[in-house]
């Protein structure tokens, strides 16, 4: 991929990407934890992550992606079947994306990419995993453009029923396990919209994965946390993939493990 960049004495200076210059490291939790807090939009980490991988550039880590447990697996289990059955899918067969956070150093594509990397090296490691669940929260963030860059299939859009701003002013999640006082707190208009990524043969959808076009039919469409059919709004080409390119794997891009 070739990013013009300037114009300079009548002609293009052009520079080489430098996505392919990135490596991925398994990180600390620590580690992986601190930037979350500093560059992830709720500035919150899921203490239910228990895989990091670390986006370097020139050494310096510009991303992390966070894997582990989503936040009670009863409510997701039934929507993948495995070993070619009606039967759900097992607990320990499964991931959640649950937390991913780049800051802006990083060039064009370099999401998308990393993110695809990262599930190729969870099938090669961890054979037991058959899928992957991302979240995107199109009531504060966005709709998920990523995830559709790097071919994940939408599976449900649904009307936020889980995020509200307390009387505080913060903002949080109401769930089963949530300590906050949710008396006086005001439900925040959104969506919620859930992606997988199936990373063997063997899972079969309990049902069919949702058009993309439908997330605009249906009003769901954000990028930064601003609806798109909002006034001015557009989404930036930095972040918006029409191609599948990251998914296209590179020997650029590898597994260093790493230990705390």
């Amino acid at each position: 991929m070739i990013i013009v960049t300037e114009m300079l004495y009548g002609g293009y200076v052009i520079l080489m990407s430098r996505v392919k210059d990135i490596r991925l490291k398994v990180i600390p939790s620590n580690v992986a934890n601190d930037f979350i807090k500093k560059n992830h939009y709720s500035g919150k980490v899921m203490q239910n992550s228990s895989l990091h991988f670390g986006a370097f550039l020139d050494d310096i880590l510009h991303g992390v992606m966070s894997f582990g447990s989503p936040i009670d697996k009863r409510k997701v289990l039934n929507l993948v079947n495995t070993d070619n059955t009606n039967i759900n899918s097992k607990w320990n067969e499964m991931l959640e994306l649950n937390r991913m956070a780049f800051d802006e150093v990083l060039p064009k594509y370099s999401e998308s990419r990393c993110i695809s990397i990262a599930t190729k090296l969870i099938k090669k490691n961890a054979p037991h995993i058959k899928w992957i669940l991302s979240f995107a929260d199109g009531t504060q963030c966005g709709d998920g453009t990523i995830y559709r860059a790097s071919g994940f299939d939408l599976m449900q859009i649904k009307r936020n029923s889980t995020i509200y701003k307390l009387s505080s002013g913060e903002i949080a999640a109401k769930h089963g396990t949530s300590k906050k006082n949710f008396t006086q707190a005001r439900k925040l208009k959104g969506f919620q919209l859930a992606y997988i990524y199936k990373l063997s043969k063997d899972c079969e959808y309990a049902n069919d994965p949702i058009p993309y076009s439908e997330i605009e039919e249906m009003g769901a469409s954000m990028y930064r946390g601003k609806k798109i059919c909002d006034s001015g709004v557009k989404r930036s080409t930095a972040s918006f993939q029409d191609v599948g390119g990251g998914a296209i794997p590179t020997e650029s891009l590898q597994l260093e493990r790493q230990y705390a």
